[in-house]
């Protein structure tokens, strides 16, 4: 058995998660001759079939099963070393900053002016994203979210409470009675939403004539008069011609900046998480 080379593994690991030649040479940048060659070349130096290849798809093994978290481990391992690594160097390079669409919209990219100027080494990419991402598979350095993760490995700091209020268009609501409200409201990927449970029982039969996976897309039906809707305090501040409605939407969502302790370490991730606090602590 001969040592594998460390980057077949990575796009062993590629492909599982792809499950195809196409999706893991997208998520790698690269040709799907060039992953099919690199399993090959692992399959040769670990001496084991850890794929069986079909017309739809790659599937897993025995093997290759067992393999999977040997892999994820040393991955896990080779972005603790280069996060020390980035650790003694200056404050420059890119910093991915994960955040739901909505907030990344409205509180995080209009207050980025000051700290980009105050870090003129770093860029920021900021992913609006309404996934959860994987910190532990260093798909973002740093993330905002509203669920407070318990995976070990993980630095958690409280940064807000954001709160909730209903809303709909002065004019959608001028002539017409409660009862005859219709809503705007999530689809059923986010129908646990603690705000969406509550316009839930709040409307109760009631139509729901739009919903939505997507809280700026509630947000500018509301400001076109389609609806009555539950939004974040901090999404409607600007809105033309919202009015917030009775009755108190009780719903109260902690906020949590997320990372990896490894990549605390990182002089830049470390400016720019210290920037976003600080966002938040001077509303």
């Amino acid at each position: 058995m001969k040592t594998p080379d460390w980057d077949d593994l990575r796009f062993f690991l590629a492909l599982c998660e792809a499950g195809t030649l196409s999706g893991a040479a997208r998520a790698t940048g690269v040709e799907h001759t060039t992953v099919a060659r690199r399993i090959d070349a692992l399959e040769t130096a670990l001496g084991a079939r850890l794929f069986d290849r079909f017309p739809k798809g790659w599937s897993l093994t025995a093997a290759g099963t067992a393999l999977v978290p040997h892999a994820r481990k040393l991955e896990d391992d080779m972005h603790a070393l280069l996060n020390v690594a980035r650790g003694a160097s200056e404050v420059a390079g890119v910093v991915r900053v994960s955040a739901p669409p909505a907030l990344a919209a409205f509180l995080l990219a209009p207050r980025l002016r000051s700290p980009l100027a105050r870090l003129p080494g770093v860029e920021i990419d900021l992913r609006a994203e309404a996934r959860t991402t994987d910190l532990m598979r260093r798909q973002a350095d740093i993330a905002l979210r509203f669920a407070r993760p318990t995976a070990p490995g993980l630095v958690t700091k409280l940064l807000a409470h954001v709160d909730y209020a209903l809303h709909a268009h002065e004019d959608y609501v001028a002539n017409r009675l409660p009862a005859h409200w219709e809503f705007l409201g999530y689809d059923e990927l986010q129908k646990d939403a603690p705000q969406q449970e509550w316009l839930d029982k709040l409307r109760g039969s009631r139509r729901y004539c739009l919903r939505s996976n997507d809280l700026l897309t509630q947000l500018q039906a509301a400001v076109a008069g389609c609806g009555v809707g539950v939004f974040p305090r901090y999404a409607t501040a600007g809105a033309p011609g919202l009015s917030a409605l009775a009755p108190p939407c009780p719903v109260r969502r902690k906020l949590w900046l997320v990372m990896h302790a490894d990549v605390r370490r990182s002089p830049h991730v470390r400016a720019v998480a210290d920037e976003i606090i600080a966002m938040f602590e001077n509303e």
